[in-house]
């Protein structure tokens, strides 16, 4: 004898188990990750509830929202039932997720020591195909303000003015800055037009009393420090 078919309609479910329902009354952390990607979605397909089809993509991304926020709307729209506008929805929410956490750990941050600059730094440089230059803004107490890229180039170099990074530091009323550059190829080593850089950066920070702490050299593998090794 076939099996019966559920009814797959949200609608007719009970109303404490339809996700929209559910989170006005048993409030936003009673939901799973399915059923809040269901109230992004809004709908599923003829054949799966919105949750079934969430469900299909936490299992694309391993169930893992970290991964699931790499995907891209291309990515998303691989799924039966996924199309643009919902696809852009759900990356929409994971940003939003992405930057609310960012700003909570930021409001905390002191920089103490190099290892906690290239921490900092790691979800904007961190497998990045082209060498992009920010500078990092502090207050008296060595917290920061904010992380501002300055400029963004090619594989082999970009471009950082020190007008640009400086108006940032004032615009912000920073008493100090540290500057960060990645480079992707992986190799640490200086380059004289990084020496020449730091040091004219270096010089016109003392000018403006906001003093240069240290320069960055940021890659996947590791860092180095100007002010650990004495180049700054």
């Amino acid at each position: 004898m076939p099996e019966q078919k559920n009814d797959l309609s949200i609608l007719s479910w009970a109303e404490e188990d339809r996700p929209r329902e559910k989170l006005l009354l048993k409030g936003k952390s009673a939901l799973s990750d399915a059923e809040l990607i269901a109230i992004l979605i809004g709908s599923g397909t003829k054949s799966l509830s919105a949750v079934d089809v969430a469900k299909q993509i936490l299992g694309n991304a391993a169930n893992n929202l970290n991964e699931l926020a790499k995907r891209s709307v291309k990515d998303l729209k691989k799924v039966k039932g996924i199309g643009e506008a919902k696809a852009i929805a759900i990356v929409s929410a994971l940003e939003l997720g992405r930057r609310r956490k960012n700003e909570e750990y930021m409001d905390k941050v002191r920089i103490t020591c190099s290892n906690d600059i290239y921490e900092l730094m790691k979800p904007d440089l961190m497998d990045l195909p082209k060498e992009e230059f920010w500078v990092i803004l502090l207050n008296r107490a060595n917290r920061l303000i904010k992380k501002e890229q300055i400029s963004s180039g090619g594989v082999s170099g970009t471009v950082a003015d020190p007008k640009i990074i400086f108006k940032a530091a004032l615009d912000q009323y920073a008493s100090s800055i540290i500057l960060v550059h990645n480079h992707p190829s992986g190799n640490l080593h200086p380059s004289q037009s990084d020496i020449n850089l730091t040091k004219k950066m270096k010089e016109a920070g003392n000018l403006l009393e906001i003093p240069v702490l240290d320069h960055v050299i940021f890659s996947d593998q590791g860092y180095i420090s100007f002010a650990d090794d004495g180049l700054l």
